[in-house]
């Protein structure tokens, strides 16, 4: 239909959050399956704890890191999806009125699928190659019976066939939902700048300002995801240098590299939806006489105070995570250190996420900056 390559191609963040999360689960999953059935060669009062602590552990991890992963990648889906149709409104209205029906044209929607399928994939190769040294890393103590990776065909459907299966529908029945629109609501594309009226002297102050907030308004998802970034940067780096003496440094890398991949890739992927889709008010407020800074701040600066407060919200996730771990599932095992909330990562991961932050939001000023007004009003 109209859904081509190029569309299929834009959909890499959600094949990256998938991957991500199947990594997880697949390791955790695959290995608490398979020390189900060492349990009874368990001897000793510590191994029993360890073995417990490991199978707590790993349902918390799984449920936390994939629950989250799992919710963000059906956020990402239906904003894709939504997207398409509202970048697409004329062609969609023109097949609605040549007489196709919502189904015919929402059905063709399953190739969105296609970017879950591909991540499934590819964390489940990840996740066993990476396996035989993860067990490694999980019994470096020696305290449990040594386990080979085994491969579960039901995990396989867990993670692999049935979430591609499930977000190929959701996608679909997104689209039938939208396509019940009016065609001349499809047809018309129309893109409306609120403009406060005010006295004089601060006409132009409270027009900057209302469309700051109208721009917020009308981009809710993209709200989330920059919200979303800064609390994966957060909590994934905080977490890693926090767990020097909870967990291996094998472990703390590919937290930090999780985390950062998220962060960046959700980060990128709201701030050029957001400046893409204020092409045509960018244009007219350069028209207009106003500068680049004014334009970069009443179009981006409102989502900094939404990345700060996902920084905070990052840091106590990752302190509460952790004192669950610590106080929780790992309680009893011996010489397990005292956790307390680390200050010097806190300052480390805050540095580095402003330094970050704000050179992504220069790079994307510069960009609207050279965006010309005669290359927006031909589009």
């Amino acid at each position: 239909m109209l859904i081509g390559i190029k569309d299929i191609t834009k959909l890499i963040a959600i094949t990256i959050v998938t991957c991500c999360a199947v990594f997880v689960c697949s390791l955790f999953l695959n290995y608490n399956i398979d020390i189900a059935g060492i349990k009874d060669e368990i001897t000793t009062f510590q191994a029993m704890i360890m073995y417990d602590a490991q199978v707590a552990g790993g349902k918390v991890i799984v449920g936390v890191s994939g629950g989250c992963l799992v919710l963000t990648t059906f956020i990402m889906l239906i904003f894709y999806v939504k997207n398409y149709i509202d970048s697409h409104g004329k062609e969609l209205g023109i097949l609605k009125a040549l007489g196709y029906s919502n189904f015919h044209i929402a059905r063709n929607f399953w190739v969105f699928g296609i970017s879950v399928l591909i991540g499934s994939a590819l964390g489940c190769i990840g996740a066993y190659a990476y396996m035989p040294a993860f067990y490694e890393v999980q019994n470096s103590e020696g305290l449990l019976p040594q386990k080979s990776p085994q491969f579960h065909f039901s995990l396989i459907f867990s993670l692999l066939v049935f979430p591609a299966a499930f977000f190929m529908l959701v996608a679909v029945l997104y689209a039938f939902f939208k396509m019940k629109s009016p065609v001349i609501g499809l047809l018309k594309e129309m893109q409306k700048v609120r403009v406060t009226k005010g006295k004089k002297e601060t006409k132009e102050l409270l027009f900057l300002t209302d469309l700051k907030k109208s721009t917020l308004r009308s981009r809710k998802i993209l709200v989330f995801f920059v919200g979303f970034s800064a609390f994966c940067f957060s909590a994934m780096t905080q977490m890693s240098m926090s767990m020097d003496d909870l967990a291996s440094e094998s472990f703390s890398w590919m937290m930090i590299s999780i985390g950062l991949i998220l962060a960046f890739m959700t980060l990128l992927m709201s701030l050029t939806s957001v400046v893409k889709a204020n092409t045509k008010t960018i244009a007219m407020m350069k028209v207009s006489g106003y500068s680049e800074k004014e334009c970069s701040s009443s179009i981006l600066g409102g989502y900094r105070p939404v990345s700060y407060i996902g920084f905070v919200i990052g840091t106590a996730y990752q302190y509460l995570l952790l004192r669950i771990m610590v106080d929780v599932v790992f309680t009893g095992l011996e010489n397990m250190p005292e956790y307390r909330f680390d200050y010097k990562a806190f300052v480390v991961s805050l540095v580095m996420f402003v330094v970050s932050y704000e050179l992504i939001i220069c790079c994307y000023s510069r960009k609207i900056g050279k965006q010309s007004v005669k290359s927006i009003m031909l589009e």
